[in-house]
């Protein structure tokens, strides 16, 4: 017997064609707690890799030898020692190659829609709950909030046969490096953001606030910019042919974008009430919200994807029925919990004001996203 390798694509699949998956995770408990594989029937335990220096046969008790063990650590090293040590006891083993540092830069694309004249597609980021999306329409293409791994992008587009011609971010980002600039870079298509959120930045955009409607392709698909400050002044969200409210992090399956991370809470929180109350209002309970971010597995509906009606995210949601201003903004205001590690940084390389190279990109990232308030 060896210890097998397994890569992050092999994981995934497994877990979400249903199969019974049993994870060996030998980092830090703090880093296990903070963020760790999730979904599906898989069962989790956590034992320091350092427990598994001291000899101690009792750590090997409890682990099944009826099944295969996933070993976890943060790159690779780690479980492939812990995995050499189970091997030796006659367990079935096979180690994430990269670890927690692969698993954060895998990417899932789902089918969402796909009609005549428009595919709309999902770019699922699950270890950090980071959500892009590609609609495509006659041969062409547009891009809402793309991560930094740009391959992920141009190699769909490319099995897809089409050209990426207009790249969106809904907002600035803070949990997570835009991919946008770069993308536009490589594919000569038109970056949109909104100026609001690019204060001395020597970065080329197209301010978002200057289009009503974005069109391409021969169709009637229609991408319009929304003003939905709240979670940052320039939030902007994008509905497309009336139907799909790309939402950014200003409303999410599960609650609301924060407020905070601009130092202005209650200011901020003010604006998210507007929009929730007044800007968005007029949207039918039949628009399908797809939002940026997601903060729990769960979120991931039956069709795979993460998304909701906004029917039933009102219905659902407490803070979406909180009309009264002041009740809303206390709710809002308060309910923000631990920053985005790295967040300052990771702003001013979106604004493009701070650049970093690919070790320290990777570094910023490492973690779940923190950019959702919860409100069930």
């Amino acid at each position: 017997m060896a210890v097998k390798e397994l890569r992050a694509q092999e994981l995934h699949d497994r877990i979400n064609a249903g199969h019974s998956v049993f994870i060996l995770d030998v980092r830090n408990p703090d880093d296990y707690n903070d963020w760790k594989i999730e979904g599906g029937k898989l069962q989790s335990v956590n034992i320091p890799y350092f427990d598994f220096l001291d000899d101690n046969e009792d750590l090997y008790q409890n682990l099944p030898k009826d099944t295969e063990i996933v070993v976890i650590c943060a790159k690779g090293g780690s479980a492939l020692m812990v995995g050499e040590l189970l091997d030796e006891r006659g367990f079935d083993v096979s180690y994430l190659v990269e670890g927690m540092l692969e698993w954060s830069q895998f990417y899932h694309p789902v089918t969402i829609a796909e009609e005549t004249d428009m595919k709309l597609v999902q770019f699922n980021r699950l270890a950090k709950g980071c959500l892009s999306y590609m609609v495509i329409s006659q041969g062409e293409a547009l891009i809402v909030d793309p991560g930094r791994h740009v391959s992920e992008y141009l190699e769909y587009a490319k099995s897809e046969n089409v050209t990426i011609k207009h790249i969106l971010d809904s907002h600035l980002h803070a949990d997570h490096i835009s991919g946008g600039p770069e993308l536009a870079a490589k594919t000569n298509a038109t970056y949109y953001i909104s100026s609001g959120e690019m204060q001395d930045s020597g970065m080329p955009f197209e301010p978002l606030e200057r289009h009503e409607h974005i069109q391409f392709g021969t169709v009637d698909v229609k991408v319009m910019p929304i003003s939905t400050p709240g979670h940052t002044p320039g939030s902007t969200s994008f509905l497309i042919n009336e139907r799909f409210l790309l939402s950014g992090d200003t409303i999410f399956v599960g609650g609301l974008g924060r407020p905070d991370l601009g130092g202005k809470a209650r200011e901020w929180a003010q604006s998210l009430y507007d929009t929730v109350f007044s800007t968005l209002a007029g949207l039918g309970d039949d628009v399908l919200v797809l939002p940026t971010h997601f903060a729990d597995i769960q979120e991931i509906n039956a069709n795979g994807y993460v998304g909701a009606q906004l029917g039933d995210i009102r219905r659902n949601n407490e803070i979406m029925r909180t009309t009264d201003r002041e009740q809303f903004t206390e709710q809002v205001a308060g309910g923000v919990g631990a920053t985005p590690p790295n967040y300052t940084d990771i702003v001013e390389i979106n604004r493009g004001t701070l650049q970093v190279d690919l070790e320290k990109a990777t570094e910023l990232e490492i973690g779940p996203n923190r950019c959702a308030i919860k409100h069930s």
